[in-house]
């Protein structure tokens, strides 16, 4: 019997995207075990751990790259295990074309999806005042600042038609005031756009800022020790009258929990 389709209402109440008890094998090697997480419609998700424990490789799990041992990848209820294509993926570079123009760049997935070129470059361009690159449609990538061409990253990821996205890494090559006002934008386009998120950082504070919970990724696969989630942290959002969030008491304590976490893992 064919499975029945949620619908959009029904779709609000599933997950964006979820890992159900991922067992992830290389060879020989377990990277990760037993591992379970996900992202709720509407919700920014961090994940992080230290190097090499696997963050990126669930990252590809979960974008239908690489397919599970064991385990399965959800997205609104569809089984998307194995499927690429399904979630939109950012990587830590923009990897803009530096032949193509920005609009060009911006539309390049509809284009590879067969829409002819004025019409893929006119869908594009309704999207750039909400990304905050008007009047860069005919500039090439070299005139962009870091942070304008990771905006311009995230459009060509979005213009995919993508509900949820995977982000790898995708500030982490910004200086520390781009990377602020980055993730502070990243915040705000994503609750216009209605967007789920999850994104992988070496950075305790980007976590506890941008994410309503952080995923602690604990592990050694090198060491025969597979990774799976230590902690769930929860961070309570309530914004000050008197500043930013990252002046709250609330950061403050889902900072020493996922401190805490991290330094529990390397005892």
């Amino acid at each position: 019997m064919a499975q029945a389709i949620p619908t959009p209402t029904e779709q609000t109440a599933l997950p964006a995207i979820e890992g159900r008890n991922l067992e992830i094998r290389y060879d020989d090697t377990t990277v990760v075990a037993q591992a379970n997480l996900h992202v709720n419609a509407g919700e920014i998700c961090c994940l992080i751990g230290k190097s090499g424990c696997g963050k990126t490789t669930i990252l590809n799990t979960l974008a239908g790259l690489v397919t599970p041992t064991q385990g399965s990848v959800l997205s609104f209820g569809e089984d998307v295990t194995g499927k690429p294509g399904s979630i939109g993926y950012m990587l830590q570079k923009d990897l803009l074309l530096p032949h193509l123009r920005i609009i060009d760049n911006a539309a390049l997935p509809l284009l590879l999806k067969g829409q002819a070129k004025q019409e893929a470059r006119e869908t594009a361009a309704r999207l750039f005042p909400t990304f905050g690159l008007e009047g860069t449609e005919g500039l090439w990538p070299h005139q962009l600042s870091g942070g304008m061409r990771q905006r311009v990253a995230l459009l060509r990821t979005y213009v995919t038609g993508a509900r949820c996205l995977l982000l790898d890494e995708p500030f982490s090559a910004l200086d520390a005031i781009t990377r602020a006002d980055m993730r502070s934008w990243f915040t705000k386009v994503t609750q216009k756009l209605g967007l789920s998120a999850l994104v992988i950082t070496h950075d305790v504070d980007e976590a506890v800022s941008l994410a309503q919970r952080v995923y602690v990724l604990a592990g050694n696969p090198r060491l025969g020790q597979p990774s799976t989630i230590h902690a769930e942290i929860h961070v309570e959002r309530n914004e000050s009258p008197n500043g930013p969030f990252e002046l709250t008491e609330e950061f403050l304590q889902a900072k020493r929990s996922v401190w805490a976490a991290l330094q529990d893992n390397a005892q």
